[in-house]
């Protein structure tokens, strides 16, 4: 129990020192300052950008958006991460120069899963090439004399196009679509695990 207050401790720490509410940073790459942040009111994400004069380009609204939604800045752009009691999700954005528009690049996602972590990995799909990796475990019931084994799922590697996706469509159902969209690619990769282990 202790070590365990003291990794929520930490994870606490890391979030505040690298998590903020308004990130001040040149996306546009023009070398000016922009500016990104999370409405309060409206719980929408807000970018200012030089080279539009700083109007507000918004995403749509975040309704799950609160206390465990934080701006990351990244190498190419920023992050938005919104943090559950035991899962979570991630999206990526970066500005792409010739469309002059605000794109997401990229979404992974992690959960710990069920009280024995059934259930429990993590993902990530590049938007850019429509390349999805994912790393999920499942509880296997029987194994271990049956008392029960986390089993890791071989890791899972597709390929799937997505549209593009603008900040100013952007909501939470962006990320639960392109989530879905793999939800049985890693039923069918579990179902061929499960099947393996049967017959050994």
């Amino acid at each position: 129990m202790k070590k365990l207050i003291l990794l929520a401790t930490i994870l606490g720490l890391h979030l505040s020192a690298f998590a903020q509410d308004m990130l001040i940073k040149d996306i546009d790459f023009d070398g000016r300052k922009d500016s990104i942040y999370i409405d309060q009111k409206e719980w929408k994400i807000v970018c200012r950008l030089s080279t539009q004069n700083f109007r507000k380009i918004k995403s749509k609204k975040i309704e799950t958006s609160g206390d465990n939604t934080y701006l990351k800045p990244k190498k190419n752009g920023f992050e938005i991460a919104v943090n559950w009691m035991r899962a979570g999700y991630a999206c990526q954005f970066r500005y792409e120069k010739n469309e002059k528009r605000i794109r997401l690049i990229g979404i992974s996602e992690y959960a710990f899963g069920n009280a024995a972590n059934d259930g429990s990995g993590e993902a990530s799909v590049n938007l850019l090439t429509g390349d999805y990796i994912g790393n999920w475990h499942y509880f296997d019931h029987l194994a271990n004399n049956e008392k029960g084994e986390l089993v890791k799922i071989p890791t899972i590697k597709a390929k799937m196009p997505i549209k593009k996706i603008y900040l100013e469509d952007f909501d939470e159902s962006q990320y639960y679509a392109v989530s879905e969209k793999f939800g049985p690619l890693v039923e069918k990769r579990k179902n061929a695990e499960k099947a393996r282990r049967s017959k050994r």
